[in-house]
């Protein structure tokens, strides 16, 4: 009994930690200026990350975010966004034992007539992510929540290259 009560201290102290960390990732550390006016993000509207970058540019209140490239002065075209887990380790019965989680992500930044402001820049965010049959369930929520920390990381990121484009026009 003693045991469990412990395990499940731990399980609770590491869904505090999670949440804290999600949380603190989300919010930018005052406004950024970008040196554009007008942006046109190429990203699907299902994808959360696009969600989330629009909001974040629109947030800061003076650059505009257009429904259509027509008539933004940049375009950000997103070449790659994926999600993987792979195995990391095996346990001595041949069961996974941890994974590791990866977060794919690449675009590049220009104008409509195809001139680039930022080459195409790749980021792969990582983490592990430990596995254990009993608890399933709970893996999967901690999976989910380490995914939508990188996905955090991912528009911090990119907030601050784009922050940092020099333009010429």
């Amino acid at each position: 009994m003693h045991h469990f009560f412990s395990r499940r201290q731990s399980w609770l102290l590491m869904i505090v930690v999670l949440m804290s960390l999600s949380a603190c990732g989300f919010k930018l550390r005052g406004p950024m200026s970008f040196p554009f006016h007008s942006i046109y993000i190429a990203i699907p509207d299902a994808s959360p990350l696009g969600g989330d970058l629009r909001r974040q540019i629109r947030s800061n209140g003076t650059t505009k975010v257009m429904s259509s490239a027509e008539g933004a002065q940049v375009i950000m075209d997103v070449l790659l966004e994926s999600k993987e887990k792979q195995i990391l380790s095996l346990n001595s019965q041949g069961r996974v034992r941890e994974y590791i989680l990866l977060y794919n992500f690449s675009f590049r930044l220009r104008n409509a007539e195809g001139k680039e402001y930022l080459e195409p820049v790749k980021m792969q965010l990582r983490r592990t992510i430990t596995f254990n049959e009993s608890v399933v369930l709970a893996k999967e929520s901690e999976e989910a929540a380490l995914y939508r920390d990188m996905q955090n990381d991912l528009v911090q990121q990119v907030m601050r290259r784009l922050s940092v484009v020099k333009m010429d026009d």
